[in-house]
């Protein structure tokens, strides 16, 4: 496990970033006429890309150096302009006047996550699906079947709302990502993502139907994804979980170890 330095702290931050930009893009793509907008400060990103969208919060700040009142100013205006209260992510190795710049402006703990790392330097590890279990990579047609197989492992249902396909529609149409299947007996089981940004793969929209829990499928998935990383020159993955959650577990089973943790603060 490399030592989580501030470089390596800014690397998974940007990756991190990065796949909200691209993500944005893409369901700007898929929705023209939303008026979705993506704007750089103070080193990271404000992303918005319609209401109720995850990603609506800014990332990547104060890992470039320090937070001015006037960057703070200019991504409150962002979100308040549309109707949301400002959210901004927070990584602990983050330049201290973001921090402080947030205390003094009243904002308040909404979430921590997890940030997970696997340093795929080390020599790949021959670790073959669980029995009865196939892995595939998905194809450019594949995207319904993705979709629907990851959404009704959110919503656990047959039958999930286009609001759940939506959200999840940019982890599939996004540029440099990878999709991949579970099946078990010749039914998607299961599916997750990969998103790629300077030399780091990010793991991400990744679920399992409710009937084929318990199997390995969660499991043959994060190790197909580390070995098309590695294909893909990658020397880094990473994924957030929440703390403590069995997405976690599953994580940490196969080799990922905690880099730190980081927190979303909200204003109001």
């Amino acid at each position: 496990m490399p030592f989580v330095d501030l470089a390596l702290a800014r690397r998974l931050e940007m990756a991190q970033a990065w796949r909200g930009v691209r993500g944005a893009r893409a369901h700007q793509e898929l929705h023209p006429t939303l008026p979705i907008q993506v704007e750089p400060l103070a080193g990271g990103y404000l992303i918005y890309t319609g209401d109720g969208m995850p990603i609506n919060r800014a990332v990547g700040l104060g890992v470039h150096g320090p937070v001015t009142p006037a960057d703070l100013d200019l991504a409150e205006q962002f979100y308040r302009r549309r109707n949301l209260p400002p959210r901004i992510d927070v990584c602990p190795l983050a330049d201290g006047s973001l921090l402080e710049l947030l205390r003094l402006r009243g904002y308040r703990l909404e979430k921590f996550y997890s940030v997970l790392l696997y340093p795929l330097s080390e020599p790949a590890a021959l670790n073959p699906a669980p029995a009865g279990i196939r892995v595939s990579r998905a194809g450019p047609d594949d995207a319904e079947l993705w979709l629907k197989t990851v959404a009704q492992g959110f919503e656990e249902t047959d039958s999930p709302t286009q609001a759940t396909l939506d959200i999840l529609a940019p982890n599939f149409y996004t540029s440099h990502a990878a999709c991949f299947f579970a099946w078990i007996d010749g039914q998607p089981a299961g599916g997750g993502g990969m998103y790629v940004h300077e030399g780091v793969a990010e793991f991400g929209g990744a679920s399992t139907r409710p009937e084929f829990r318990r199997q390995g499928v969660q499991t043959a998935l994060l190790y197909a994804r580390l070995a098309a990383a590695r294909v893909q020159g990658c020397d880094l993955a990473m994924a957030l979980t929440s703390p403590g959650s069995a997405s976690q577990r599953n994580i940490e089973r196969v080799g990922f170890r905690l880099a730190y943790t980081k927190a979303t603060l909200i204003q109001g």
